[in-house]
């Protein structure tokens, strides 16, 4: 049973968690964000999936944290989810998460909902989109710490930092332009367009996603010296997989391959 306002589907090898929460534009409450990280572990710890989908409902992305739900904890209970916080749970989970992962933005992304936008390896924007990262402006520093980290690295130090100190919207446009938007479309479009791209990445092999993805963000941390023999460990494991085997038959076949991820 998943939570009411966060909703799991899985079609044709693509899993879709959407935020529905629209009458607070989809701000997450403690339960929520619990359920939020069980649900990506749960789709990248299933074979069947193999891209997952985040986006909200109701014409926003996320606006954040319920500030309501916020100010009924005390600063010690406040000081305890913090230091409770692990990069494989729920904070983190979408960056941690071993599948391809892609986020649709529509509406407002604030907050945390800016966070959950940088966790994901593509971000395909609808034009009302609205990325905010408001933390200075409520006294805080990026809450799951993808601003501080994520998000140099994403778009540069100076942009960066320029976004998290004055917490203005990135509108669409611009999002497109620095980089960090790999697509702009309708509002209605957005949904195709998202499953268009997840469709280009299905043609991939999942157990080459999984060892590039991990090559990536861990070479964020590693010199090119430590980087190149732990790519070299990964190719050798392609090397022994089936989906190897499958890709080199299907091209000689003249046919798509059939990945099984293994």
């Amino acid at each position: 049973m998943t939570h009411e306002n966060v909703r799991y589907a899985v079609e044709d090898r693509v899993a879709t968690i959407t935020i529905d929460r629209p009458e607070r534009r989809n701000a997450m409450t403690h339960a929520m964000n619990a359920e939020y990280g069980r649900l990506i572990r749960e789709a990248g710890n299933d074979d069947a999936v193999h891209v997952l989908v985040v986006t909200g409902a109701g014409g926003s992305f996320c606006a954040g944290t319920d500030l309501s739900d916020l100010d009924e904890q005390s600063p010690e209970e406040r000081e305890g989810t913090v230091t409770d916080r692990k990069p494989d749970i729920g904070w983190w989970a979408l960056a941690s998460c071993p599948k391809p992962t892609v986020c649709a933005v529509d509406g407002f992304a604030v907050g945390m909902g800016a966070e959950f936008t940088s966790h994901a390896d593509i971000r395909i924007l609808s034009t009302r989109a609205r990325i905010s990262w408001i933390f200075a402006q409520r006294g805080l520093v990026p809450d799951t710490g993808a601003g501080s980290w994520l998000l140099p690295r994403l778009i540069g130090v100076p942009r960066a930092l320029e976004l998290l100190y004055t917490g203005r919207f990135l509108l669409a446009d611009e999002a497109r332009e620095i980089g960090y938007a790999h697509d702009v479309v309708a509002p209605e479009d957005l949904a195709d367009r998202t499953r268009e791209l997840a469709d280009a990445i299905l043609r991939g092999s999942p157990f080459s996603h999984r060892l590039t993805k991990q090559l990536v963000y861990d070479g964020f941390s590693r010199s090119v010296e430590e980087h190149i023999p732990e790519s070299f460990k990964a190719l050798q494991a392609c090397f022994r997989s089936e989906d190897h085997r499958e890709g080199v038959r299907a091209f000689l076949e003249k046919r798509e391959a059939r990945f099984t991820g293994r």
